[in-house]
């Protein structure tokens, strides 16, 4: 697919919310990450869950990576915990179900979600969950050009369906996060 069929939306240098070293940093693979307080979210209000925003350049122009991030099958391969990955319904809004299994201590949890999911042609995907086994669910990919690549964006804001603090469950997101988009850079880079 070309790339005209994309809108621009460029961010520039001096547009970032980081200083020039940590640029760099970006630019030379590493994963930026933000924590933020679900008490202060409209949308998520609890003591329980964590939401975390993720950064990540892709030396890859915006249209191919848009085209191969959409392709949801394919998040087995980005993300190692999801085990299934399938569009059940195609439209203005997708159905997407998803499982997981994550092995913690001394137990293994099993996650199945519904989302539905809204694209923005070439710059924003939200998964806001339908059904599933979290008391609620909500992430936002955002795409901009950065350069001779692409800069991503990762919003998760999750809250299990278990009493776990805040503070854990952002944690385990501030590693794990940045860990699934680094294997989501190597697979599609390897393209």
């Amino acid at each position: 697919m070309s790339a005209s069929y994309i809108s621009k939306s460029t961010i520039k240098a001096d547009q970032m919310p980081w200083s020039q070293e940590k640029q760099q940093l970006l630019i030379q693979g590493e994963i930026l990450v933000k924590t933020q307080n679900l008490n202060h979210s409209a949308q998520l209000h609890s003591l329980w869950g964590g939401s975390v925003t993720a950064w990540m350049y892709l030396p890859l122009v915006r249209s191919h990576v848009w085209q191969q991030i959409t392709d949801y099958p394919r998040w087995v391969q980005y993300f190692p915990d999801i085990t299934k990955s399938e569009v059940l319904t195609k439209g203005d809004v997708k159905r997407l179900y998803q499982a997981a299994q994550k092995a913690f201590f001394l137990f293994t949890a099993q996650v199945e979600i519904y989302l539905n999911v809204v694209e923005v042609l070439g710059q924003q995907i939200q998964f806001q969950m339908e059904k599933g086994t979290f008391e609620d669910f909500y992430a936002k990919l955002e795409f901009q050009d950065y350069g001779e690549g692409t800069l991503l964006a990762y919003t998760v804001q999750a809250i299990p369906n278990i009493p776990i603090p805040s503070i854990f469950i952002q944690q385990a997101m501030n590693f794990e996060l940045p860990a699934n988009m680094r294997k989501m850079r190597q697979v599609l880079c390897r393209e």
